[in-house]
């Protein structure tokens, strides 16, 4: 049977018991609260007699018991999603935008198309694109709400969720192949400009799809370096060569024919587009719309992109 709310104690206390099993005595869990040690000691009584169970050693009050130890993430949790759901009710209250970092080059490539969609779903929330950057967020008091990263799985202490996989492969512009030909088989591409992003540790790079392909090359430096995503696709555009891209970027161009996937070597990218905010805050009313948006447009493109381009 499923308890009733008579059945719960008062907030006040599990904020109580909450801090006194995070701080190493009573008198500093009252510091925190802004109350005197004696009302922290009379809660944690309170809530003991409350459940019937000890919930600290007697003698060494700042020891939770067995109970107390298992109870104490279950309340933390409870008190971090109310937090987090009444500061996500104010911000719906007073119309605060729901402020939202992306990576550049999934931001302009990929999500901007899509919006108008979530604004004529959901005319009730503005939208703040906070920044578009690939650096790593620390969700501070001026940072956004959520953020999509392109990334591995490991996010710590942040709620995460896998949004897209991508696959990686070169396309070239069709006034390219037109006036070089089409390439038949890996080796091939190297009797067009290979188009180069610079820096290290960058993804896509030529070396993992050539190994992908089963081919070792050794291949020539390159002339030109690009600085990001966007250039390098921008200069296959204009015909300067083949590039290695991830299929987010390029999924408008292939459809309306400005660029052409060669060969078809299959190859995941490594990385993935995880959507990400702190622990808790999944659940307010503006991140969770958002959230149910972009995941079922991301999963319309996975089916693209685990099939007819794989």
């Amino acid at each position: 049977m499923e308890p009733s709310m008579k059945e719960l104690p008062p907030t006040p206390t599990l904020r109580a018991f909450e801090a006194a099993v995070r701080h190493p005595s009573f008198t500093a869990a009252a510091a925190e609260l802004n109350v005197t040690q004696s009302a922290v000691s009379h809660q944690i009584r309170f809530l003991e007699q409350f459940w019937g169970l000890p919930l600290f050693e007697r003698g060494r009050p700042s020891r939770p018991t067995p109970a107390g130890a298992a109870l104490a993430p279950v309340i933390r949790q409870f008190l971090i999603g109310l937090d987090a759901t009444l500061a996500g009710l104010r911000a719906h209250r007073e119309r605060e935008p729901l402020r939202i970092s992306l990576t550049q080059s999934f931001a302009s490539r990929w999500l901007l198309p899509r919006l108008p969609g979530f604004a004529e779903r959901h005319p009730e929330i503005q939208l703040r694109i906070d920044e578009a950057t690939d650096r790593p967020i620390r969700f501070g008091p001026d940072e956004a709400d959520l953020a999509v990263r392109l990334g591995g799985s490991a996010h710590p202490g942040l709620h995460a969720e896998l949004l897209l996989r991508e696959h990686v492969f070169p396309v070239a512009s069709p006034v390219l192949l037109r006036r070089s030909g089409m390439p038949a088989v890996p080796a091939d591409l190297l009797r067009f400009p290979l188009l180069h992003r610079g820096g290290s540790g960058l993804i896509p790079r030529w070396e993992d799809w050539f190994d992908a392909a089963g081919t070792e090359l050794r291949l020539p430096p390159p002339p030109i370096l690009y600085p990001d995503a966007n250039m390098t696709i921008e200069a296959a555009l204009a015909g300067h060569g083949i590039a290695l891209v991830r299929s987010a970027h390029v999924e408008q161009e292939l459809r309306d024919g400005r660029l052409v996937r060669l060969l078809s070597v299959r190859h995941p990218s490594p990385l993935a587009y995880h959507l990400v905010c702190p622990r808790g805050r999944e659940r307010l009313p503006g991140i969770r719309s958002f959230r149910n948006w972009i995941m079922a447009e991301a999963a319309v493109a996975q089916r693209l992109y685990d099939g007819a381009w794989v």
